[in-house]
């Protein structure tokens, strides 16, 4: 057996022992630093290597020899060929090469019913002609697009998985599968009503807002859903809406929904991670609610009050704040770490990582320096 399978086998036995309420022989490590991050730091131009995958295997090998994870770092949903083909405008990329989503509505408000009534052909019919350009138009024109997009799509997310199979054969990372979906409210403001659409609609059709996160909610579940649901693949769901709602309006609008997304994906045998962005404090019991086992990755909030409610019951990640990286020296980014694992590892259910992704290297700055410092540090020191 080789280092690297070995390596493999030792690592997916931590993340199993983890996502199973067990306690693993140190604490898991994610490096917090996307595909955006990598393609700057190995000296490459951000958006001419997105559209030029050749350029990602040693932009990765580089990532990989010089900053410690135990799962594979990077990657990217959002490569522009597809986008740019269907002529998306809900993401784009920017003068900068960074793929951005900008304030966008595919559903106004007098077409709630419609959706209500069947949210794929609603979608289908309605919400992607308005959001892509290239859905406009004679049915053979759309078709070839749509061909084309496919087809790009499934050549990128090739080339990026055998990256990705290389990658984890040389490091031995662990290997885990993962889906992405979202709340069925964070789904309907998002792509459809838009921040500000769906803030007014809370206060003027709250029946509908209901009825619609109810109608979307089978199709949600669909998209969370892995091939193969197991204990070591899992589905990420970023949570944006919630803090900016009124507890009652949380309660009857947002949590309904999303609690049955989580517990169905559950009830599969599916581990689910949330990232839980922005600061949730008020609504711990809510999650705690949620089904033993799931991942919750902090932005904001009382760390030590999240591990005294949350943490026998789940597993808790996130709070280590990515800015200081920027801002701190190398010993205050390492006492951070120090401080974060004190609190949160005692009775095991934490996994490192970040606050939030890293996605842009700044100039001169000393963000490499401090995150190979924590990485390591967490690595070395990890223990519970």
């Amino acid at each position: 057996m080789t280092d690297a399978v070995a390596m493999t086998n030792e690592r997916n036995q931590m993340f199993r022992e983890l996502f199973s309420g067990k306690t693993p022989k140190r604490v898991p490590i994610s490096n917090p630093a996307t595909q955006d991050f990598a393609i700057q730091y190995a000296g490459f131009d951000l958006a001419e290597a997105q559209w030029d995958l050749t350029k990602l295997e040693p932009v990765y090998d580089k990532f990989c020899q010089d900053f410690y994870t135990d799962t594979y770092p990077g990657g990217s949903i959002r490569l522009p060929s597809h986008y740019q083909i269907l002529g998306s405008t809900p993401i784009v990329m920017s003068s900068s090469g960074f793929m951005q989503h900008p304030e966008v509505v595919g559903l106004l408000a007098e077409e709630y019913d419609q959706f209500i009534a069947s949210p794929y052909d609603c979608i289908i019919e309605t919400v992607l002609p308005r959001l892509y350009t290239e859905f406009n138009g004679a049915p053979g024109k759309v078709a070839m697009a749509l061909a084309k997009a496919v087809r790009a799509q499934s050549d990128d997310l090739a080339y990026l998985g055998a990256i990705r199979t290389k990658m984890n054969a040389k490091y031995g990372y662990a290997t885990m599968g993962a889906a992405l979906t979202e709340a069925p409210f964070d789904f309907m403001s998002d792509f459809l009503r838009s921040f500000k659409g769906i803030s007014g609609d809370v206060r003027r059709y709250p029946d509908k807002i209901e009825a619609a996160c109810e109608a979307v909610l089978p199709l949600m579940i669909k998209k969370g859903t892995l091939p193969n649901p197991s204990m070591l693949g899992y589905t990420f769901i970023p949570l944006h809406m919630a803090p900016y709602l009124r507890d009652k309006d949380f309660a009857t609008l947002y949590w309904p929904t999303f609690k049955k997304l989580v517990e169905t994906l559950a009830d599969m045998g599916q581990t689910v991670q949330l990232f839980v962005e922005q600061d949730w404090m008020r609504y711990l019991d809510y999650l705690y609610e949620l089904p033993e086992n799931t991942i919750m990755r902090f932005e904001y909030g009382d760390a030590k009050l999240v591990k005294e409610k949350l943490g026998k019951k789940h597993i808790i990640s996130g709070f280590y704040p990515v800015t200081l990286l920027q801002t701190g020296t190398k010993q205050q980014c390492v006492d951070k770490a120090k401080e974060l694992m004190d609190i949160l590892a005692p009775g095991g259910r934490y996994w490192w990582q970040a606050d939030k992704s890293i996605i842009n290297l700044e100039a001169n700055g000393p963000v490499v320096e401090n995150l190979r410092a924590v990485l390591e540090y967490v690595h070395e020191n990890g223990t519970y």
